[in-house]
């Protein structure tokens, strides 16, 4: 049922990636970006917190659901624990629930609702040199933007190593970036999102 839930949120996401032309002007690139970027922190039994960033993956007009795409670890394991969902700039938080954990990936989908947000664009594949934007509240606190290129792509065996899924980006990200956003610095579309710290590996949405 969760991965039939996944499934579906990441379909209702790619179906808006037809014929995405680049944005003009990388300030309105970034405030598209914002759009669909959230903050996300936990509250655990004892007093334990975490930080980490997220994307909004789809929407539902008529229900105000809002499904949010972030790092797995930042929610492992799954009991006992409250996550709250911030918007960039605002002090107000809503309460989200885990409605998925990939058991493969380090991804998962956290369920609100009632935000002002838009859904990300989703792009499946990059070449290697292409510049990229990660967008992310590192150490839990303001939204920060750091540009990088792709430095590593999965493509299968035997072919040129120069186009496919992004693996890895040589932007420099730190503690509360897990789940922020990879972006196409171009077309602001979502290319995948933050799971290691330094040369960011980058986790990708099974489509």
């Amino acid at each position: 049922m969760r991965r039939a839930l996944f499934l579906a949120v990441v379909l209702v996401a790619a179906a808006a990636c037809a014929s995405v032309r680049p944005v003009e002007g990388r300030s309105e690139l970034i405030r598209q970006i914002l759009r669909s970027t959230v903050q996300l922190r936990s509250e655990r039994e004892g007093g334990a917190r975490r930080a980490a960033s997220g994307v909004v993956l789809a929407t539902h007009p008529e229900t105000e659901r809002v499904w949010i795409l972030t790092a797995r670890h930042f929610v492992d394991p799954p009991q006992r624990q409250r996550v709250h969902v911030r918007l960039p700039g605002r002090d107000a938080t809503v309460p989200g629930a885990i409605a998925f954990l990939s058991p493969e990936l380090d991804v998962a989908i956290i369920e609100t609702e009632r935000l002002d947000v838009a859904p990300v664009r989703l792009r499946t594949t990059a070449h290697l040199g292409d510049e990229v934007l990660v967008v992310a509240f590192p150490w839990g606190r303001r939204f920060t933007v750091v540009g990088g290129i792709v430095s590593q792509v999965v493509a299968p065996r035997g072919d040129p190593q120069v186009m496919g899924p992004v693996r890895m980006i040589d932007a420099s990200v730190s503690y509360g970036s897990s789940g922020g956003g990879v972006f196409d610095a171009r077309t602001g579309e979502l290319l995948g999102i933050v799971e290691g710290y330094r040369t960011a590996k980058v986790a990708i949405p099974e489509m």
